[in-house]
């Protein structure tokens, strides 16, 4: 079995908080490193991020990785045998994988439809016949949708995927309802999900020191946009024994501090409370501010490929800087900004027919959108420990959203 340098298990500490806030600074111990927190956990869905190197990872100051267990769910076996996702994909700090409820609603309620929180939307779900994920108590059976094959997943099998793939965090089985479900059937999904939370704690307890090291889970938290369901589902998960919390669901934007608020009044203070999909500097700023302590999404870096890159001063596309010699950003730190690479550059390398070209553009401007935003955390942070969050949230957000009323 590996040996690990930093073999301790799994803990939280709060270091400072927000003053009449529910927001604090603290430090995640796990067996493979601490992260310290507010922090943005990079996605590398199938155990690497896309166009990323771990060295490029570790140059951006990144703390942690999350990988899909559903999508890592076929080759999880071989995971385990190279003594879990740390050792098997060459990032040797800490890692959290999810559970799979995500897929639960994308490929089943929100089958080939945009998945959103704005309100100009109109959302609808898919017709029965047409999903490709149909929940029951057991679990969800499911198509694959890049085999076709039939498949079935259940917290017993949620848990025993999670732990073969032995991230050091995991997360409960859960339904992810959509913003098109009602009141009444998210009562009845969110009791599903308070019974499936139960059945992965037992499952999880057989498992999870399989690797020779403590892989810790949180319970994930449902209840769509009702106070009365959030309050709820957070009473009784606070008396369950769960490492920490998943903070999930479908809501619109403007809801986002009001249901934090709502959550963690409930949890207990003294664990850790992983706000699960959502990056974009104001929703970190509010889910620090509300309680939050750890961050993921996919945005960063499939904006990068996108052509839409981040600045102090607010978003930019690419496009529209043909032969352009300025930089991206002349406050970043980043390896791409530190190298000089300038917009009109980056734009050629963008809109390149040369394969290797395009590869450049991806490294390049990923890098730059994570290291905006785990660098937006490190400052958070920063701000917290030195009693000034207010004056930092209240600067950046009117530096990067200008056009906002504040």
């Amino acid at each position: 079995m590996t040996e690990y340098k930093n073999n301790n298990t799994f803990s939280f500490e709060i270091t400072k908080k927000i003053p009449g806030k529910l927001g604090r600074a603290g430090i995640i111990h796990t067996p493979h490193g601490d992260i310290k927190t507010p922090a943005f956990m990079c996605v590398g869905t199938h155990g690497e991020v896309r166009f990323v190197s771990m060295e490029d990872l570790k140059s951006i100051n990144a703390q942690a990785m999350l990988s899909n267990g559903y999508h890592l769910r076929n080759i999880s076996p071989e995971i385990a045998k190279k003594g879990g996702l740390s050792s098997w994909s060459g990032w040797d700090g800490p890692t959290l994988t999810d559970s799979g409820g995500f897929q639960v609603m994308s490929l089943g309620s929100g089958c080939g439809k945009v998945v959103s929180m704005k309100r100009e939307l109109n959302v609808t779900n898919a017709k029965e016949e047409d999903r490709l994920a149909h929940v029951s108590e057991d679990g969800v059976q499911f198509r694959d949708p890049f085999t076709g094959e039939d498949d079935f997943i259940g917290p017993e099998e949620s848990m025993q995927i999670q732990c073969r793939i032995g991230a050091d965090i995991h997360m409960a089985y859960d339904e992810l309802t959509s913003l098109a479900d009602s009141y009444e059937y998210n009562v009845e999904a969110l009791a599903r999900t308070e019974r499936w939370a139960q059945r992965s704690l037992e499952e999880h307890k057989k498992h999870r020191d399989d690797l020779g090291y403590r892989q810790s889970l949180y319970g994930v938290i449902q209840g769509g946009r009702w106070e009365d369901l959030r309050r709820s589902t957070c009473k009784k998960f606070a008396k369950m024994d769960f490492d920490g919390y998943g903070l999930g669901g479908a809501f619109l934007k403007e809801s986002l501090g009001e249901i934090l608020r709502w959550c963690n009044e409930e949890l207990p203070e003294g664990k850790p409370r992983h706000l699960l999909g959502l990056s974009h500097p104001d929703d970190i700023l509010i889910g620090t501010e509300m309680g939050a302590d750890t961050f993921d999404c996919v945005a960063p870096t499939r904006e990068a490929r996108h052509g839409k890159l981040y600045t102090k001063y607010g978003t930019f596309n690419l496009a529209k800087f043909r032969d352009s010699e300025e930089l991206i950003d002349e406050h970043c730190d980043c390896p791409t900004c530190q190298a000089g690479w300038t917009r009109g550059k980056l734009r050629e390398l963008w809109k390149s027919q040369n394969q290797e070209d395009k590869r450049q553009y991806f490294n390049l401007a990923s890098m730059h959108n994570l290291r905006f935003i785990i660098r937006l955390t490190e400052e958070a942070r920063e701000a917290i420990l030195n009693d000034t969050f207010e004056e930092y949230k209240k600067e950046f957000l009117a530096n990067y959203y200008p056009k906002k009323e504040k």
